[in-house]
């Protein structure tokens, strides 16, 4: 049993920060899944601009929603986000570090979800104003209340803070509010084209609708309840076992559920380079994954294919420092098994080998001999800034990939980013 090193130290002088103009763009505030966002907005009010001397109809506006809105919805596709993965990470480590600085955050695309569902429902809002003064139709108009209701609904739960405080309602309102919205899409845009006479295969929104359609209902074709070999290292860990399918690849996730009509929560996959199938460490995070460790199940559903995940991007770079805390381990090894790019680990965990067994811990060490693993029963919390810089210093990494919670990866990633470090970490956007 290889033995855990304890002579890491945070006391560490961190770098002086970037010079205020180039600080201000690091700011959590102005990251590239807000300026995503923003910059749908803006091409919106570009469109609305240049359609104002002609006016605005019913019309205009019931197509410039049905756009923004296939945006949100594509943009969410998961063959389409490998996609994205594919080619933001093409690039050779041979080009200048701020080009790969940048395509690194392919992750935030997410933003793009956001700007076209806020213009979407804005330019939605719209149609149903101008609808109602140009006199359409009262079965139109009766569909077209409704889904406004229904889009006003699903904006609501997005807020920030009751998105936090209720997300099994957010998740339960954007599904099912999701599909009822695309049903009555398809019931207004077939009243529409009978009012207007048009054919329908030359109507732009029914092709529209038919990719929507397509794409939303795509995963769901793929559903199934397979079989999984749950182990219980500890009460807080569970390590569940798949043998299902295809190996996935390193990096990528798989959404799990036990009432797949309810509750989906992705993680990490660990696939073992010379075993078949894979594995997911869940953790003790809140009530569900509570139940998966305490009534570990024997089945489970999935659905979909997997997903690249924000470590993906370590290709792009040299050298690559791993950031993780507790379950964070998770997505990380993947990546230090496959060991595609040089890479060191830093790890902060309580008492790992009482939480997460000697097994994984073992092939953790296997790969990473020189892992700087930080015991928080032992040692209490450290300063994982100071952690993350002294391993960027010593191993010559050119990046940093921070897999934590959500405060301590924003502390870490904005924290080494306005120090002109690149830095990555999650954005809980999903």
């Amino acid at each position: 049993m290889t033995q855990l090193k304890s002579e890491v130290s945070d006391d560490v002088d961190l770098p002086p920060l970037l010079p205020l103009a180039r600080r201000a763009f690091k700011h959590p505030l102005l990251m590239h899944f807000n300026r995503l966002a923003a910059g749908v907005v803006v091409v919106n009010l570009a469109v609305l601009i240049m359609a104002v001397p002609d006016g605005v109809t019913a019309e205009f506006a019931s197509r410039a929603a049905l756009c923004n809105f296939a945006l949100a919805v594509l943009i969410r596709r998961q063959r389409l986000i490998n996609l994205l993965f594919k080619m933001a990470t093409a690039a050779p480590v041979t080009w200048p570090l701020r080009v790969r600085w940048t395509l690194a955050k392919v992750y935030h695309f997410g933003g793009l979800h956001v700007g076209g569902a806020l213009a979407g429902s804005t330019w939605f809002a719209a149609f149903v104003v101008l609808a109602t003064v140009e006199r359409a139709p009262a079965d139109v108009l009766m569909l077209a209340y409704a889904l406004v209701g229904i889009f006003g609904a699903m904006l609501w739960t997005t807020i920030p803070k009751l998105r936090a405080k209720h997300h099994d309602r957010f998740e339960l309102t954007h599904r099912f509010g999701g599909w009822l919205s695309l049903v009555l899409l398809w019931w207004m845009t077939m009243l529409q084209i009978g009012h207007s006479g048009e054919p329908v295969l030359a109507v732009l929104e029914f092709w529209v609708l038919v990719v929507l359609t397509i794409a939303i209902v795509a995963p769901w074709t793929r559903l199934r309840r397979v079989p999984v070999d749950v182990k219980r290292p500890s009460s807080h860990v569970a390590i569940a076992r798949f043998t299902h399918g295809r190996k996935p690849f390193a990096g990528s996730s798989t959404a799990i559920s036990r009432s797949p009509l309810r509750e989906w929560h992705s993680f990490a996959n660990i696939p073992s380079p010379d075993e078949h199938g894979f594995r997911l460490t869940i953790s003790r995070a809140g009530d569900w994954t509570g139940r998966f460790i305490d009534d570990m199940p024997g089945h489970v559903w999935v659905k979909g294919i997997t997903v690249a995940g924000v470590a993906n991007i370590e290709v792009l770079f040299r050298k690559v420092v791993y950031v993780a805390t507790g379950s964070g381990i998770g997505p990380c090894l993947p990546h230090l098994l496959a060991q595609e790019v040089p890479a060191l680990l830093v790890w902060s965990t309580r008492s790992p080998r009482d939480t997460f067994g000697d097994e994984l811990v073992d092939e953790i060490l296997a790969v990473q001999p020189d892992a700087r693993i930080w015991d928080t029963a032992q040692r209490g919390k450290p300063d994982m800034v100071g952690l993350a810089v002294a391993a960027y210093r010593d191993f010559g990494a050119e990046a940093v990939i921070c897999i934590s919670n959500k405060k301590l990866t924003w502390q870490v990633v904005h924290g080494l980013e306005r120090r002109g470090i690149p830095a990555y970490g999650a954005i809980w956007d999903s």
